[in-house]
């Protein structure tokens, strides 16, 4: 059984920085996939950004540049750094690790980022 929980969720201001860490427990073996999403109410989960077991990356357009996703394989964990934040970064972000030849998908419970001044 895998388990996701994310933490570094918080209030900043506009122009501020926030770095997420999403830590896996359990077995984790094989391609993977681990990305950050994100919801606002009233609004579909978006991605935000991927990053492969090969450590290959994608983003939203919306955050490209200041955004950075990354991993460290050998503490399960998946880090999202977030620069020049913005009002319209608030939202509750989701960890979500993806196995696609266990066609296992996992969420975090979420951890709320709120861009205020």
């Amino acid at each position: 059984q895998v388990q996701l929980v994310e933490s570094g969720g918080g209030l900043v201001q506009p122009g501020g920085s926030l770095r997420l860490s999403c830590a896996a427990s359990g077995s984790i073996f094989g391609v993977n996939f681990m990305g950050w999403f994100r919801q606002v109410p009233g609004k579909e989960r978006e991605l935000v950004a991927e990053i492969a077991s090969s450590g290959l990356a994608n983003y939203a357009d919306s955050v490209k540049g200041r955004f950075t996703i990354s991993r460290e394989n050998a503490k399960k964990t998946v880090y999202l750094q977030m620069n020049n934040l913005k009002v319209e970064d608030t939202a509750v972000y989701y960890c979500r690790g993806y196995w696609p030849y266990s066609s296992l998908e996992v969420w975090g419970q979420g951890t709320l980022v709120t861009v205020s001044s």
